[in-house]
């Protein structure tokens, strides 16, 4: 029997089945679960969800005392068989409407940090031998290939924010969103898209068997630290298969994400053809994010810098086709990318422009002429009769520039 009772008549061991109220005002990527955890019981309550649905068939039902209460009025059951109006999630339409970069900023951010502590879970859950959740992982796809299919700028952006600690978990969002965005490019079917969110999400799981003190290392490794590292792909894909994931794809992107078209990669210095598509995918998308974030042994480099250096790396180690569009994806000059103006202002790229890939929108913030910040305004570079052009990329080490994510995502970067 579904009941639709008030969060404050949750208790533990009750199986809830969807929650009423905006889909984003719950705290969880599964709308299905047995409450067995008095910290998501806590986040229930702290979310503002208008109401909880139960199955009592899957879980406990109101304990007597609440039944019998004034609050009982509240419940509502209907047999599990008939269709309940949970307003737990909007229709496809709804949830892919593409939309400007700023509209869809605060919403990716959510679900972006959502994924960010989800995946932290998962890797916890790996560590002590159990099973991935594939349900809960599969659900984290669907929200992340929403948000890149409305803008696919924004939650690939503030993904590549992310700190040294919880590197490992924002890099598999990261490399999800990216990958969802690549397949987009290469025409991919909405099936073969998910299946490559999905890869995304999971390619680095092995490194759950790694320790963290080797993971997060800030001088060189040793070659027994190294040799480590480098046995996660195969770790990884013993751990989905022990998941029973049969997913093709997400077992190929595991254990062949850092293969190389040359054949110098690992673990099976597999080449050229025999690297399938979506292991080739994987291996762009890991190693930009890669080389964009933060470690604790390097700083990020410059968006338009890194794909400027991977372009010189393709042939050998990526696939061209897809590096190109990987690139088109992003834009030549992606969101974050530091610019030198012609008219002697330093800007930041905070969007892309659909009629050019040299053309995006971008924030200018310094007078280059006055060697001072000036007022940011806002300029597309792709409107009719703009005369502002892009000169050159610039190094924000360079220029001592430290909030550039303040400037490009309106503040946001503060969360992460």
């Amino acid at each position: 029997m579904l009941k639709q009772i008030r969060p404050n008549q949750l208790r533990l061991g009750m199986y809830i089945h969807g929650f009423e109220g905006s889909w984003m005002a719950h705290p969880f990527w599964r709308s299905r679960f047995v409450l067995e955890d008095h910290k998501d019981l806590q986040r229930v309550l702290s979310s503002g969800v208008a109401g909880v649905w139960i199955d009592t068939t899957l879980g406990d039902d109101l304990s007597p005392a609440h039944a019998g209460s004034n609050d009982a009025a509240a419940a509502v059951a209907v047999p599990a068989s008939a269709t309940t109006p949970v307003a737990a999630a909007p229709s496809s339409s709804q949830r892919q409407t593409p939309r400007a970069l700023r509209d869809e900023m605060a919403r990716a951010a959510s679900i972006c940090l959502a994924a960010r502590d989800e995946t932290e879970r998962m890797f916890a859950e790996a560590r002590m031998g159990r099973a991935i959740d594939t349900g809960v992982v599969r659900q984290m796809v669907e929200d992340i290939s929403d948000s890149v299919l409305r803008n696919s700028n924004a939650l690939i952006s503030l993904a590549r924010l992310k700190t040294a600690d919880n590197y490992t978990y924002m890099h598999s969002v990261a490399v999800c969103a990216l990958m969802v965005a690549l397949g987009r490019q290469l025409d991919l079917s909405p099936e073969e898209i998910r299946a490559a969110g999905f890869a995304g999400l999971v390619h680095d799981i092995g490194k759950a068997a790694v320790p963290m003190e080797v993971l997060n290392k800030p001088g060189r490794l040793s070659d027994e630290e190294f040799a480590q590292v480098k046995d996660h792909p195969r770790l990884g894909w013993q751990m989905l298969r022990d998941s029973q994931v049969d997913d093709g794809a997400a077992l190929d992107v595991c254990l062949h994400h850092h293969e190389r078209m040359d054949g110098a990669g690992y673990p099976e210095r597999l080449a050229g053809e025999g690297i399938s598509l979506v292991a080739r995918m994987g291996a762009v998308c890991d190693v930009y994010d890669a080389i964009t974030s933060t470690r604790p042994y390097k700083a990020g480099w410059d968006p338009a810098e890194s794909l400027s250096r991977m372009a010189k790396w393709t042939g050998g180690h990526f696939d061209a086709r897809v590096f190109q569009a990987f690139v088109r994806s992003l834009g030549i000059y992606p969101v974050g990318s530091l610019v030198m103006l012609n008219s002697a202002k330093l800007a930041v790229v905070i969007d892309q422009s659909p009629s050019s890939l040299l053309k995006p929108v971008v924030k200018a913030f310094y007078s280059v002429r006055h060697e001072e910040r000036i007022p940011p305004v806002e300029i597309d570079l792709s409107a009719p009769n703009c005369k502002v052009q892009i000169l050159s990329r610039e190094d924000p080490a360079h220029w001592a520039f430290h909030d550039l994510a303040d400037i490009w995502s309106g503040g946001l970067s503060a969360a992460f």
